[in-house]
């Protein structure tokens, strides 16, 4: 088993990376759903909390992924790169990286500017990142609701199109999950 990623699979680093931020994005997404239903309460601000400090997690755990993508290619696609569908493939996990960027940071902004200190897991002061405004902090809460629903959609079509290429045997599916072929 290689930490590295060869010319024909994934190495351990990238799928650890892969399958701890599907969780985490998956855990968030239930968590943030629950918490937009929810009227805020001393009861339940420490849930909002955890969604801000798995948050803050995650966006790190995107630019380290990004960073060691340039230190460790991934792969190529199995199959023709010039088809349509890896075309597709690509711009979905562009979109799915730029969404990954921007909805933490979209929280952040609208954080910030509620004047309400983030602080992750209950431990250190995150610095603020927009000034202290109703109008970022709308705007900022805007864009993290309309950019987390647009991951879902994306995040459902990437889920699909991996077990039907599971489901045609063409093993991307396993070799993410294994390493290899």
């Amino acid at each position: 088993m290689t930490w590295r990623n060869t010319p024909d699979n994934f190495g351990l680093v990238t799928r650890l990376l892969h399958w701890l931020m599907a969780i985490g994005i998956l855990f968030l997404l239930a968590l943030g759903t629950r918490l937009a239903g929810m009227q805020p309460g001393l009861a339940n601000l420490w849930l909002y909390g955890l969604h801000k400090s798995i948050g803050l997690c995650l966006l790190a755990l995107v630019v380290i992924r990004l960073v060691w993508h340039r230190i460790s290619p991934p792969p190529s696609p199995i199959g023709d790169p010039r088809a349509l569908s890896q075309r597709l493939a690509r711009w979905g996990h562009a979109l799915i990286y730029i969404l990954l960027l921007a909805i933490p940071l979209s929280g952040w902004i609208a954080s910030s500017a509620s004047g309400i200190d983030t602080v992750l897991f209950e431990t250190w002061t995150v610095p603020r990142i927009a000034p202290v405004s109703a109008a970022w902090e709308n705007a900022g809460w805007a864009a993290h609701g309309l950019l987390t629903k647009l991951l879902m959609a994306v995040l459902l079509v990437h889920v699909a199109a991996a077990l039907k290429r599971q489901m045609d045997g063409d093993g991307t599916l396993r070799r993410m999950w294994s390493g290899g072929n």
